[in-house]
């Protein structure tokens, strides 16, 4: 199995900043798209960004501008980094990373998740 390890949640001011992390450890063969989801209680879970190996990003429009992800693929890391916080992005974060046996083996693994407020 592949456990995920997260840091850097936490209160945080509006317009503040918070640098999320991810690190990979366990069964990993290789690590990967890797990304950060979040969910409030009652709602779905949606996707904040993803970061492929090779590097190509997405995200989510509410965040464009605001945040980015970024990764090391020798330490199975992802970290999002978050700038210009609204009260609306507080929500409890997860982080996903797919483990690729072969092409036709990917198992997705999920963080325990880090909870990030954003309130005066």
């Amino acid at each position: 199995q592949v456990q995920l390890v997260e840091s850097g949640g936490g209160l945080v001011q509006p317009g503040g900043s918070l640098t999320l992390s991810c690190k990979a450890s366990g069964n990993i063969f290789s690590i990967g798209a890797m990304g950060w989801y979040r969910q409030a209680p009652g709602n779905q879970r949606e996707l904040v960004a993803t970061i492929t190996r090779g590097g190509t990003t997405d995200y989510t429009d509410s965040v464009k501008g605001r945040f980015t992800i970024s990764r090391d693929n020798a330490k199975n890391t992802v970290w999002l980094q978050m700038n210009s916080l609204k009260p609306e992005d507080t929500d409890m974060y997860y982080c996903k990373a797919d483990s690729v046996r072969t092409v036709r083996l990917i198992m997705t693994y999920w963080g325990q998740g880090t909870q990030v407020t954003v309130s005066a």
